[in-house]
């Protein structure tokens, strides 16, 4: 039996390289995309994920809300039951991708020059790949954490989660018992300021989710008539005062680590207080350079028109016309973000949330953050990292229904030039494979030392 819970006490070893390279290559094959809708089916990928977990011994169950669209959880017992649980969480689903854009195909799953490419090589098939290497490692050297370990991969992400984590909150909560930290994706990987400095952001925090639905109504009538009542000239206006309103700058407290740790690393003083705190942040990010681009997008709230529709004629003036904005408000944020919408949209139009869902944050100063520290500087000393807050969200915004602080910890060593942002639903998706050999060492030292 290896040493339980020891940072020295087990190698990763080869043969766990090479499945997680496999395995990211097997679940890229499988065809997951959702289109939104319910027009998806993850179960195959499910059964895959349960398959690898079962060979290891582990006892996963398969759980579906609709059918087809399956989720996947399992629970490795630790050596200390009076530890509290931690949840590793993965979505299974993908977005969609058109083959005529790719270099490849994006679902072939081809390795290709050290490099896995396809649709899900980042979101995120190569980190439920990470996690079953760890876990099938683990169990064939006799491995085992200090606090259970519950796997649960997830359907239905890339929509509004109620086939995935949603479900499971709700329906099946018990099987998290315990569980009060996770970790899912979108952090710790390497960011390359341009000058030499290598940056694992952690995840530490999400903004709210506020997709909505505009409504203007007014008169309709012919086209080549007078109408002061035109329903698209309405939405128009308030479309316009939406997307060019700026917003102040809110600090959270993982925002506000993330600036003060960035501008020591650069030497720069960090005003943040006083009355000139709005000037300061924006003034600060002025000074980061490249490295802004990792809290830009959360200092303030958001809100971006995204789609339109009126009409059926071009000599018909319609009696509606409706937008889509897809809003994003920061932790503490929500009563600001509606009370902004009701003054940009005015008395002639309606807003409604299409999906809401809440804004989070996690402590930067708990010992689990502190490990994922560690963990990362054990294989990558070079590397500075820092607390970050996600623009969007992910599945730990439904698991913190259960009491769950969620991280995004899904570490990759990327190589300079290696645009991390652009592979999220992007064209030529892909991912090196020594990004997921790095992947699996670290991921393995957390585990066994949080």
């Amino acid at each position: 039996m290896a040493e339980n819970g020891s940072t020295t006490g087990h190698r990763v070893g080869d043969r766990a390289l090479e499945e997680v390279v496999r395995f990211t290559s097997d679940l890229i094959r499988i065809d997951t995309t959702n289109r939104g809708g319910g027009d998806c089916r993850e179960r195959p990928a499910a059964e895959y994920a349960a398959e690898r977990l079962a060979e290891a011994g582990l006892e996963p169950v398969l759980l579906e809300r609709t059918p087809g669209r399956a989720n996947v959880v399992a629970r490795l017992a630790g050596t200390d039951p009076a530890a509290e649980a931690l949840l590793v969480h993965g979505h299974l689903d993908v977005v969609p991708a058109r083959a005529d854009e790719w270099s490849v195909h994006p679902f072939s799953g081809e390795v290709r020059d050290g490099v896995v490419w396809g649709r899900g090589a980042v979101d995120m098939k190569n980190t439920d790949a990470m996690i079953l290497a760890v876990v099938r490692d683990w169990m064939r050297a006799g491995v085992r954490p200090r606090r259970d370990v519950v796997i649960a991969f997830t359907a239905d992400e890339e929509a509004s989660a109620a086939d995935g984590s949603g479900f499971l909150a709700e329906r099946h909560a018990g099987l998290f018992e315990g569980c009060t930290e996770a970790i899912g994706e979108s952090g710790a990987y390497t960011f390359h300021d341009g000058a030499g400095r290598r940056i694992y952001p952690v995840g530490a925090g999400e903004r709210g989710t506020g997709w909505l639905r505009l409504t203007a109504r007014g008169r309709a009538g012919h086209g080549s008539k007078v109408n002061h009542d035109n329903a698209v000239t309405r939405l128009a206006a308030a479309v316009t005062r939406i997307g060019e309103h700026r917003w102040p700058p809110r600090l959270t407290p993982t925002v506000r680590a993330a600036l003060t740790e960035l501008a020591a690393l650069y030497g720069i003083e960090a005003d943040l207080d006083g009355r000139h705190a709005a000037e300061g942040v924006d003034a600060l990010l002025d000074k980061l350079g490249p490295a802004a681009a990792l809290v830009e997008a959360t200092v303030r709230n958001s809100a971006n028109p995204t789609m339109l529709d009126a009409g059926y004629k071009v000599n018909v003036i319609p009696g509606e016309a409706v937008a889509h904005v897809d809003g994003r408000f920061l932790p503490g944020g929500e009563e600001e973000f509606r009370e902004t919408l009701d003054r940009l949209t005015g008395p002639d139009v309606d807003w409604e949330f299409d999906h809401r869902e809440v804004a989070l944050q996690a402590p930067v100063d708990s010992p689990t953050f502190a490990r994922m520290r560690a963990a990362l500087k054990t294989f990558a000393p070079e590397g500075d990292v820092v607390p970050y807050c996600m623009s969007g969200g992910t599945d730990a915004k439904q698991f913190a229904r259960l009491g769950i602080t969620g991280y995004g910890f899904a570490p990759l060593r990327l190589p300079e030039g290696f645009d991390y942002q652009a592979m999220f639903h992007g064209v030529d998706e892909r991912v090196p494979v020594e990004a997921l050999h790095f992947g699996v060492h670290v991921l393995d030292h957390f585990l066994r030392t949080a």
